[in-house]
Parts: structure tokens; sequence; C-alpha cells
């Protein structure tokens, strides 16, 4: 049973039929990695928090810098200098002290990104290189872990939700072959509308919500593409590869 406290906080969501009280204790037993604490980490974490996932990890190795205040809107003007993971964390304990939240000061690679990993249920990758997305594609399958990757640059997000519970494909491998696509732009040299990498943020924690609770559609091995200039939506399935070196049979 839900603690009267519990109740009453989350009384909105628990009102959900789809949610209820037992997806509500699945939430507060639910454990959450957020890779990157930027602007797609940043409304997911606050998100997540508010909703009462029980355990928060949030790991990133870099600083607050001015730029940053224009789209992670975790951060307040005082946090310039400070830790991201450190600051982050510290904003959602004060947005809710009843759960738990841990932060990584390191942008997480091979054995410590493989035991962080691990421990978690379900993986928010809200990095922003090719490297760090196939690195943690790879561990999330071995780990049989769900993964929410989202992107944004300029007015575009993107979306996609992998579930490797029962190590199958397709994963994000498969969309994006390592070493055959062009490096990724990136905010400082392509621009950002802040709203649009928020938005992008704010499904991922929708979708970890949703995975956590059983509830709706997980959409699964879907690409979404959002034009914020439009407010139009593309959605592709997207296939297995047969010869993918991550998920495919024959690298089992």
């Amino acid at each position: 049973m839900l603690s009267d406290e519990s109740f009453m906080r989350y009384h909105r969501q628990v009102q959900l039929p789809e949610i209820g009280e037992s997806g509500q204790q699945a939430l507060e037993q639910a454990k959450v990695l957020i890779i990157g604490a930027g602007g797609l980490g940043a409304p997911a974490a606050l998100y997540l928090a508010g909703a009462g996932v029980g355990s928060l990890v949030i790991a990133d190795g870099d600083r607050v810098e001015r730029s940053n205040l224009q789209r992670q809107i975790i951060y307040r003007d005082r946090h310039q200098g400070e830790s991201k993971a450190q600051a982050a964390v510290a904003q959602v304990k004060a947005l809710n002290p009843h759960i738990r939240a841990r932060a990584v000061t390191a942008n997480l690679a091979k054995l410590q990104l493989a035991m962080e990993i691990s421990l978690a249920d379900v993986v928010l990758d809200c990095t922003d290189n090719f490297d760090s997305r196939h690195a943690i594609n790879q561990a999330c399958f071995a780990h049989q872990k769900v993964l929410i990757s989202a992107a944004a640059i300029r007015w575009q997000g993107q979306l996609m939700s992998f579930d490797f519970r029962a190590q199958q494909g397709p994963c994000y491998h498969c969309l994006f072959p390592n070493g055959e696509m062009k490096a990724p732009q990136n905010c400082s040299e392509s621009g950002i509308a802040g709203p649009v990498v928020g938005i992008m943020g704010t499904f991922q924690a929708l979708q970890a919500i949703k995975a956590i609770t059983g509830s709706g559609e997980p959409g699964v091995g879907q690409f979404r593409q959002f034009d914020a200039l439009t407010l139009q939506w593309q959605q592709f399935g997207l296939p297995m590869n047969p010869q993918c070196p991550v998920c495919s049979k024959e690298s089992l």
C-alpha cells in the first residue's frame, strides 16, 4: 500500500487508471539512469523526480556554463562553475526529498558505464555524440535494459525507445551503424531552440514512466522525428539489421 504521504503527493497521477496504486509503487521501486544532464537530461530528471521514481542516478562530467542556462532548465544562474551532476541531484532532491538521487561526476565509459547500466531498470541516453550513444546502446543490450534515446538540434528533435529485456533488436546500431555516419552537429555550432530539446527530454521521461508502469503503447522500435517549425511528427518503423554486430542472433 502507498503511504499517506505518497498518496497525497502523487494523487493526480494515481488517479490515472493506467497507473493506479500499483503503478505508483512500481515507480517508487524503479531505478533510472540518466546519462547526460544537459538539455535533454534536465527536464527528464525533473519530471521523473516529480513522478516519484524511487532512485535516480544522474551522470555527467561537465560543469554548468552560462550558455547552458538558455535550455538546461534544471540549473540556476548561481550554479555556474558547479558540477552538472551534483547541481542536478540537488535540484531533484529539492523538488522531491522522498526519492533517492545520486550524482556521477564523470562521463560514463567502459566498465563504469556497464556497472551503472547493470544497476538500472531504465536508461535515458541524453548524450550528444555518436560514440557515447553506441556504447550505451551496446551496454543496454548486453544487460537487457530499456533504453530511451533522444537528440535535438536547431528546430529538430528525434526520439527512439528500445526494450532489450528479451535481448531482441532492433537497436540504435541498426539505424545508425557505428563508423558509417558523419559526426553529428552540436548546439554550439548549429544552434538550438531551447523548448525543442526540452520537448524531447520530456518525452524521454514520459516513455520511462510508461515503461515502468506498463501504460499505453511503448513505441519500441520506432524512430520519431519532430519539426518544431511546423509542429509535425514523422514516424518510421526500425527494421532489425540481421547483420547487426550488437543485436543480431549471430552476435549473441
